[in-house]
């Protein structure tokens, strides 16, 4: 993995991670990148900075003065290609979401022009903090790239979310920066994802337990390489602020199907991961139901079919996908539904199977494509598994060009 002439400055704060940075400039400079590194006090207790200046053929550099000289934080922030936090700590993270500047990292970090990237790196309580995820969200919003965290063994002790990425999957994330991990530069997909709500009257709806989790995922890899993606989102309390994903806010089944009409006609992927409702009530009251019977009917109709109407208007060099979620005779309803409605592929999940569906960070999938046996894949986060799909959707492509 080639990052030849890349002028990258890593910023090393007050983590235990710390210990896996010189490893990680081994790694940078093994791939012709030309590293400059810099630290916190804080994690000069973790790291020693000897041990950087050594693998980094460059001074590492503590301080915005060493009482001598001035190292130019603007300079620095001017030169780089890339800068990137690992570990970010929760202190520095703070910070840099609030514009605070009281050592070089920070002063470096609001100089730089290039793209940043953060490593976030702490316990699972303080990673799943509220004011944490809002500083997060935060910088997300700010431009800057989070690599995900880890989830694993932590220096608590404890087992969750909250370890720095390793250092080879840091090294992707920067590779793919500059785009030699981005096949899907240039193209546009959509991807929908999340409930719909079906309003019976004005505080009453009929819905499901989507959480959008799997969507919103399926979003992010796509935009991970390269791809800009509209995001058409029902009633969900997740989100995703990432870079090159723009979200669509819907509530029901016919909004949403008005958004993916409108956007499909441009786009070369769709990928329709929401739980749209099958039926809708065929009269909305406009005053709340009062419970005056002791049994009440209620009449329903039909609501569109996204994935058979996209399929029927699909063209030559578009990839449609589409979910299928199961709780019987799950590959036979899933085949009759890849073939019924002109997909490419249906991405099939069994509420048979523990771990997977709503509201969970994991899945079991099964893939069906056109050609070929199903493919089962084991059980895995979300976000693995929406890796995975979108690795298949590359399949899919590769044969429609040389094909």
């Amino acid at each position: 993995m080639s990052l030849a002439g890349k002028k990258i400055v890593l910023a090393v704060t007050g983590s235990i991670a710390a210990y896996k940075t010189p490893h990680f400039v081994r790694l940078l400079v093994k791939a012709g990148a030309e590293v400059r590194v810099l630290v916190t006090d804080a994690a000069a207790q973790f790291v020693s900075p000897l041990s950087l200046a050594t693998v980094s053929k460059h001074p590492v550099l503590a301080n915005v003065s060493d009482g001598a000289t001035w190292n130019n934080h603007v300079e620095l922030g001017l030169w780089a290609d890339v800068m990137i936090i690992a570990p970010c700590s929760a202190n520095t993270l703070g910070k840099l979401a609030n514009g605070l500047c009281d050592n070089l990292v920070c002063a470096v970090y609001l100089s730089a022009r290039c793209p940043v990237f953060i490593a976030p790196a702490m316990d699972e309580d303080m990673w799943l903090h509220a004011s944490v995820q809002s500083n997060i969200r935060k910088i997300q919003r700010f431009g800057n790239h989070i690599i995900p965290v880890a989830h694993g063994e932590l220096a608590s002790g404890l087992v969750g979310d909250g370890r720095m990425a390793e250092p080879e999957d840091m090294v992707k994330h920067l590779a793919a920066l500059f785009g030699t991990e981005r096949p899907l530069k240039g193209i546009q997909a959509l991807v929908t994802a999340g409930p719909t709500y079906e309003r019976l009257d004005p505080v009453r709806f009929i819905g499901n337990f989507s959480s959008g989790k799997m969507g919103i995922a399926i979003a992010e890899a796509l935009a991970a390489k390269g791809a800009q993606v509209t995001l058409v989102l029902g009633p969900s309390h997740e989100h995703t602020d990432m870079a090159g994903i723009k979200t669509v806010k819907v509530e029901s089944a016919h909004d949403m199907y008005d958004a993916c009409i409108a956007a499909f006609v441009n786009v070369q992927i769709a990928v329709l991961a929401a739980a749209v409702a099958d039926y809708r009530p065929q009269v909305r009251e406009a005053q709340k139901i009062k419970k005056n019977e002791k049994e009440f009917t209620l009449a329903l109709t039909k609501t569109d079919d996204i994935l058979a109407s996209l399929g029927k208007i699909k063209k030559a060099g578009q990839t449609l996908v589409g979910f299928a979620l199961e709780t019987n005779d799950e590959l036979a309803h899933a085949q009759e539904k890849l073939v019924k409605k002109n997909a490419d592929m249906i991405v099939l999940n069994s509420l048979n199977d523990a771990g997977a569906g709503f509201g969970v960070d994991t899945n079991k999938i099964t893939l069906l494509r056109q050609e070929g046996k199903p493919i089962a894949l084991p059980l895995q986060s979300k976000k693995d598994a929406a890796i995975a799909i979108v690795n298949h959707i590359l399949e899919l492509q590769h044969a429609e060009k040389i094909s």
